[in-house]
């Protein structure tokens, strides 16, 4: 009996039909760094920091074969599961593995517990992975409240730096209002509904014609619990203080991504699903919602002296920009330009935050002034921000020029012409900073003399390893962030078809 034959069918559709196989794997991980850490006391850090890696490229192994075998949807009566949701669920992992790899060195520099900052990762990464594929309302806010909290434990990380408790103080407030929001917007829609939890049957159950304020009521409350999230305007508060009190510069990289993958797809999920039958009314919504993101966003961003103050405010603008792409859906393209674009930011910001995270190693400071004369003492930490900043201001050729187009001229096909207008001159203001930064670099002149040859000791290899690895990293991911423009057509075509 050929037992090669009998197994591997066997191994891949048992692959196939384990819908939550690449979640399963991350709680399995967590749950064995928590258990090492306690049994070594916090020594072995190194072995944490593999068994992390290797949790996460398991999973996004397991998620892309059963991508590759359902290549539309996973049969499953319990977990249905589409390919919106395998590709939102692939960016997650890709954040939080590329935040781990730029976290072990910094975290062991700055005297925190490493064990703890891969146990909310791994928390936050499952509980947003769940988000894309939950098809109930309990099921999402359970999931929500799972990544929330962790976010709000990671975001306090430094216990003994006064700004992150503060920071971790606000974030909390504001998370539970936001929540209470959601709780109520969704118990509307489930008495509206008879009862109903299932996001298909909630739908059919709305009486639009007997309940139609109480209904507005319902979408009032959902915005503004969702809005939180991805820090759209006026529910933004918490993001600058957060990104500026966190001292670990890998946790401000990892909320700056992971915020813009889960809440857009929860925000699609929620209201593409539920409430398809008032588009126009949410579509409103939105469009003000996305075009205050980005007037404030880019113009506060402006006035900062701080780096990673200076980036959350151009975060807020950036998922102004997504928002777009969610309002361009269409039978033919669905949600591929705000899956695009989202892919590319997350490989550009990602990028700058390694630049950051390698700077603050040596320096310990983000004050954007002491940026001043550094291509003098650093070349190659110079050159990732000459490739990327003009990526993500939308300066042509790098891919975030090709992303914005691809965007933006499906948000003018759609409709959207407000809101595309105001994206095209705040992305030129965006430019201004941008390019503000890079100037400083060649042309500035530093009152510190040692501002960049200081490197902080103490870390989990030899200096001259880590600035050569932290290098290397910023030079793939800065190459990353224009391939992607390169490759777009391909990109585009892999994202198509994505509406539910």
């Amino acid at each position: 009996m050929n037992y090669t034959n009998f197994y591997l069918p066997d191994f891949f559709f048992l692959l196939g039909n384990l819908s939550i196989l690449p979640e399963r794997v991350l709680i399995i991980s967590l749950i064995t760094v928590i258990v090492i850490d306690l049994s070594n006391r916090g020594r072995n850090t190194i072995l944490l920091h593999r068994i992390s890696l290797i949790s996460m490229s398991i999973s996004m192994i397991a998620l892309l074969c059963q991508w590759g075998i359902h290549s539309v949807s996973v049969a499953s009566e319990n977990y249905p599961i589409s390919n919106f949701s395998y590709i939102f669920r692939l960016f997650l992992l890709i954040c939080s593995a590329l935040s781990v790899l730029l976290s072990v060195d910094y975290i062991r520099c700055s005297k925190t517990v490493l064990a703890e900052f891969l146990f909310f990762v791994l928390t936050a990464g499952s509980g947003g992975m769940v988000l894309c594929w939950a098809n109930d309302l309990v099921t999402l806010y359970a999931a929500l409240e799972l990544s929330s909290l962790s976010s709000c434990f990671l975001s306090g990380h430094t216990k003994k730096d006064i700004r992150s408790n503060e920071a971790t103080t606000k974030f909390l407030l504001m998370s539970g209002a936001s929540s209470s929001f959601l709780l109520y917007g969704f118990s509307l829609l489930y008495g509206i509904s008879g009862g109903q939890l299932q996001l298909d049957k909630t739908a059919d159950g709305l009486p639009l014609s007997q309940y139609l304020v109480a209904i507005c009521t319902s979408i009032a409350f959902t915005t503004a619990g969702t809005a939180f999230k991805p820090s759209l305007v006026p529910f933004h508060q918490w993001t600058p203080d957060v990104c500026e009190g966190v001292s670990p510069t890998p946790v401000v990289a990892f909320f700056s991504v992971t915020s813009k993958v889960a809440a857009p797809a929860l925000f699609t999920r929620l209201f593409g699903l539920i409430f398809p039958y008032l588009s126009n009314e949410w579509h409103i919504v939105v469009g003000l919602l996305a075009t205050s993101s980005m007037i404030l966003g880019n113009l506060i961003a402006v006035t900062q002296i701080s780096m990673k103050r200076m980036l959350a405010y151009p975060s807020i603008s950036q998922i102004g920009y997504i928002m777009i792409g969610v309002l361009a859906a269409d039978p033919e393209n669905g949600y591929a330009s705000m899956i695009t674009y989202t892919f590319i930011y997350i490989l550009m910001n990602l990028g700058t935050f390694a630049r950051i995270t390698s700077f603050g190693l040596r320096t310990g400071t983000d004050n954007i002034r002491d940026y001043a004369g550094l291509y003098m003492k650093d070349p190659v930490l110079t050159f990732s921000p000459v490739l990327r900043s003009p990526s993500l201001g939308g300066i042509p050729p790098p891919s975030g020029f090709f992303g914005k187009l691809y965007l933006f001229w499906h948000g003018w096909k759609a409709g959207s012409y407000p809101s595309v207008m105001v994206a095209l001159v705040t992305s030129v203001i965006s430019i201004y900073y941008y390019l503000k930064i890079i100037k400083l670099m060649f042309t500035g002149k530093n009152e510190r003399s040692d501002a960049s040859t200081t490197y902080i000791q103490n870390s989990l290899v030899s200096p001259s390893i880590s600035k050569s690895s932290i290098e290397i990293a910023m030079i793939i991911r800065a190459l990353a962030s224009i391939l992607p423009g390169i490759l777009i057509d391909p990109i585009i075509g892999i994202t198509r078809n994505t509406l539910f």
